[in-house]
């Protein structure tokens, strides 16, 4: 299960997000903006870049407050 969080494309992020609870509130200059009530700071993602970078993802995964082990098992099971 060491799969690496490198080319994760923008439409499987969004499923993702989605997945989490998150909606897409607004896309403005290139990037969308993805929020719930529970985040601290909205989730941003780059339209113009796809697949989005591994510290991308990461730095997204903090602040959605979750581990890559939960994004990984999304990946295995979604």
């Amino acid at each position: 299960m060491a799969k690496n969080l490198k080319n994760i494309s923008l439409k499987l992020f969004r499923k993702y997000l989605e997945f989490k609870g998150l909606k897409h509130i607004r896309t403005k200059g290139g990037h969308e903006v993805w929020s719930s009530s529970g985040l601290k700071r909205p989730v941003i993602l780059q339209t113009s870049v796809d697949p989005i970078p591994e510290f991308i993802v990461k730095m997204n995964l903090r602040t959605l407050g979750v581990d890559r082990d939960d994004f990984i098992e999304f990946l295995n099971n979604g």
